[in-house]
């Protein structure tokens, strides 16, 4: 089963409210904890060792490129 990236949502702004909602009134730490399970869960129900990995990459690559975007754009404003 290759790694799906378009969205499988009736109601993608629902479901991101509802991850949104999961943190209101936690703390940092808490919120951190919940991402951690959150993750752990979903990956469990994939199954799929494969595809975990390519989310895997997919995400931190994506995590990185917001951060290098972040750095030039601060390098812009000095």
């Amino acid at each position: 089963m290759p790694l799906s990236t378009s969205s499988n949502f009736a109601k993608p702004d629902d479901a991101f409210r509802a991850i949104v909602e999961a943190h209101r009134g936690l703390s940092e730490a808490e919120s951190a904890d919940l991402d951690a399970a959150l993750v752990l869960v979903l990956a469990n129900h994939i199954g799929d060792l494969d595809v975990l990995r390519e989310a895997i990459v997919l995400a931190k690559r994506r995590v990185l490129d917001a951060d290098q975007q972040q750095q030039q754009q601060q390098q812009q404003q000095q």
